[in-house]
């Protein structure tokens, strides 16, 4: 019984804190959410993350500071973030707030349109040139279309790709025994950081749900198609 309490709190003072909070703002917020879940390949998964109900401004301020203390964090080298439209856009806006009042890092950001702007400023670009090393900032990567399509956008600037930040990495297979994380790292060479992965949910629900069958079920998925 000792072992087990002591491997549970030795488990969540691993958890770096703003990990626990991106988790906890991520209940609180309903962005993550337990149960069966169908994604789009088809696998029914027992919890399913959304960025979208962070809709308060409460909750993207918190949002914003775990983002900034992530990159704080990893000591990242870049210029400018790059937030793909629609979900990366606020990220941007919030993380490059939270980098300023929390960490004395004032950095410029920039955003792509869906479609091209043909009057006044035009383009599919605004905010800041997309100039130097660009950080890409989005919520989780899925297939990684959309960052495949924000580095063509960075390329054809003339600027570099630093690398990637996402809240989730679902640590699950792709199309083979890769994530389209491992896909992207090992095909454009720059690194992808997440604030949380799936093994940081199943270490916190280890520590604060009483619910077995919840967190059963989540490690069983995790066994399946883990990475």
């Amino acid at each position: 019984m000792c072992l087990a309490i002591l491997a549970s709190l030795l488990e969540l003072f691993t958890m770096l804190s703003h990990q626990k909070t991106f988790i906890e703002l991520a209940l609180a917020a309903k962005a993550l959410n337990f149960g069966e879940f169908t994604l789009k390949s088809g696998r029914v998964s027992p919890y399913f993350f959304n960025a979208g109900m962070f809709r308060s401004g409460a909750t993207l301020a918190g949002l914003g500071r775990c983002y900034a203390a992530a990159l704080e964090d990893s000591k990242l080298e870049y210029d400018v973030i790059f937030g793909p439209a629609y979900k990366g856009i606020t990220l941007a806006a919030t993380t490059a707030v939270a980098l300023a009042n929390d960490h004395n890092t004032d950095k410029p950001y920039c955003y792509n349109r869906k479609e091209k702007k043909d009057h006044g400023e035009g383009g599919v670009l605004v905010g800041a040139p997309l100039s130097g090393k660009v950080l890409i900032i989005d919520d989780v990567i899925t297939a990684g279309t959309a960052i495949r399509e924000a580095i063509g956008m960075i390329q054809d600037a003339g600027a570099e790709v630093a690398g990637v930040i996402i809240g989730l990495d679902r640590q699950e297979k792709g199309q083979d025994d890769r994530s389209a994380i491992q896909q992207l790292e090992q095909d454009y060479g720059f690194p992808v950081l997440s604030i949380i992965g799936l093994g940081d949910i199943i270490d916190y629900l280890k520590s604060n749900s009483n619910d077995d069958a919840q967190l059963a079920s989540i490690e069983q998925y995790h066994r399946e198609y883990g990475v």
